[in-house]
């Protein structure tokens, strides 16, 4: 006896339902397994007496790379030998930590590399919450001491792996919400000048010093250690807010700028080919008398989350799942409470690049009030006329810089953080350089400027129309090191006159 006509029909809606959801489910699991395949950690380690960088495209020989001594009497009295035994040998000094820099900041062809990471000590001043650090130290030694302590880094970077001194000479910044960059933070710091003698820098005492080696790249002497503002380590709530990325500017202004209970604020921007810079999200954290548990309570780096970051490479299907996982999956996965300083205690390694064929690049664009969405525009019509692979894009708000020399925020500025993936090839090196160019001519059509610390793509006309002052600033530093003893390729490139024939590196 046959079933009724209406059973088989549910029977038939049953089973397609089935189908439906297993091709939903099979083409995202599909697509991540083939991630997981081609997701490579086979990096080489570097070959003896050769330095790089996280580019991983400034590989270059270097005559010694000499660690700093963990002892801080025992490091000054080393450090001044070395810098007396290169002036006798001729040899050039270039400064690292984390080398998290992408354009040869930290290295120099021939010359020799002071790796300060063992120089890393740091206390706390109990009544003032200032705390005093070595230069070596990285921030995920600083934010646990911090933590145990009931502080937090005021300004940082949005990861844990660099050093302080690497962040001070780049005058970094971060998710902070209605914060000048990390040199605002700066109370003072102690300088081991080219010719051997070690001097203290503030807003008070050799001022023009302390503008200079914040945001100076190393080219004015080790900074040995430095005295920094820290904020208490809070508990935050976050609020997130989905809307279009010509609108992000608006919305910032009425829910970061104008609230001053905001403690850290972030946005994203899709990086799909149909809403590429279109679509965007921001993330608002205030803080809450709400307690949270001592674990890890941010979302955990799961390799799910890996997976779905690098399954955008060269997928604009993986970009568009990445997207979703952003907007829709992800308020679901968050913990409703969190603390500030387990939000910065994260490492650049969880989604970084580990293949030995591949890189990721980061570039940084700001423009001041009422540019951002000009800007987001001029980018979509970059992305069509000199296309890469963009990763991520993640957006920030910094406020004006009134403490450096060499400043890119002369005013508030908003910031786009793209992140690039380029594979190990000519070809793909031209590309970037063609996109970077334009996209920083996007920025300074804008009124805005560049992030330093990266690859050294701009034009020297593009250089020097972003940082009118860059020709004092190299004048200044011919001025305290006559000898320009302290060196890198950033120096090397854009401090010279551009039609010198320059010898490449080795």
């Amino acid at each position: 006896m046959k079933p009724p006509l209406y059973r088989r029909r549910w029977f038939l809606v049953f089973v397609g339902l089935v189908l439906v959801a297993l091709l939903i489910v099979a083409r995202p699991a599909w697509h991540l397994w083939r991630t997981e395949q081609a997701d490579r950690h086979d990096q080489p380690p570097l070959p003896a007496g050769v330095w790089n960088d996280a580019s991983r495209l400034n590989e270059t020989k270097v005559a010694e790379v000499v660690a700093v001594s963990s002892d801080a009497a025992d490091a000054e009295q080393q450090l001044v030998q070395l810098l007396a035994r290169a002036r006798t040998n001729q040899l050039k000094v270039a400064i690292s930590g984390a080398r998290h820099t992408m354009g040869g900041h930290t290295v120099y062809p021939g010359g020799m590399v002071l790796d300060m990471r063992r120089f890393n000590r740091m206390k706390l001043i109990e009544q003032s919450h200032v705390l005093w650090v070595q230069a070596g130290a990285r921030w995920f030694e600083v934010i646990p001491f911090l933590r145990e302590r009931g502080r937090s880094v005021a300004v940082m970077q949005s990861n844990h792996d660099f050093t302080v001194g690497g962040s001070l000479s780049a005058n970094c910044h971060g998710w902070p919400a209605n914060r000048p960059p990390i040199a605002s933070t700066v109370r003072s710091f102690r300088l081991l000048k080219a010719d051997g003698s070690i001097v203290r820098c503030s807003r008070a005492e050799n001022r023009e010093l302390f503008s200079l080696a914040l945001g100076g790249y190393g080219l004015f002497g080790v900074i040995l250690d430095a005295e920094l503002d820290t904020v208490p380590d809070a508990t935050y709530v976050s609020e997130r807010f989905v809307l279009p990325g010509e609108e992000f500017e608006a919305v910032h202004r009425r829910k970061v700028l104008e609230d001053t209970s905001v403690g850290m604020a972030y946005g994203r921007l899709s990086t799909a080919s149909d809403a590429f810079l279109k679509e965007s999200i921001l993330t608002v954290m205030r803080p809450t008398k709400t307690a949270v548990a001592t674990e890890r309570t941010t979302e955990p780096p799961s390799r799910f989350g890996r997976l779905v970051f690098r399954g955008s490479i060269g997928s604009d299907y993986g970009k568009s799942l990445r997207w979703w996982a952003e907007r829709d999956l992800q308020p679901w996965l968050r913990p409703e409470h969190f603390q500030r300083s387990r939000l910065l205690d994260e490492a650049v390694a969880v989604f970084g690049n580990g293949s030995a064929a591949s890189t990721d690049i980061v570039m940084e664009l700001f423009v001041p009030a009422g540019q951002l969405a000009r800007l987001l525009a001029k980018l979509r019509e970059s992305q069509r006329a000199h296309p890469v692979d963009v990763l991520n894009v993640t957006l920030r708000h910094v406020l004006r810089d009134d403490d450096t020399f060499l400043r890119y925020a002369d005013q508030p500025m908003h910031c786009a953080v793209f992140l690039v993936h380029q594979p190990f090839t000519p070809e793909a090196e031209a590309a970037m350089e063609r996109a970077a160019r334009s996209m920083i001519q996007a920025a300074l059509d804008c009124s805005g400027r560049y992030y330093l610390p990266y690859r050294l793509h701009a034009t020297h006309e593009q250089f020097h129309a972003a940082f009118p002052k860059a020709k004092e600033f190299f004048a200044l530093k011919r001025k305290h090191d006559p000898e320009e003893l302290f060196q890198n390729q950033f120096y090397r490139h854009y401090a010279k006159d551009p039609k010198a024939a320059v010898p490449a590196p080795h």
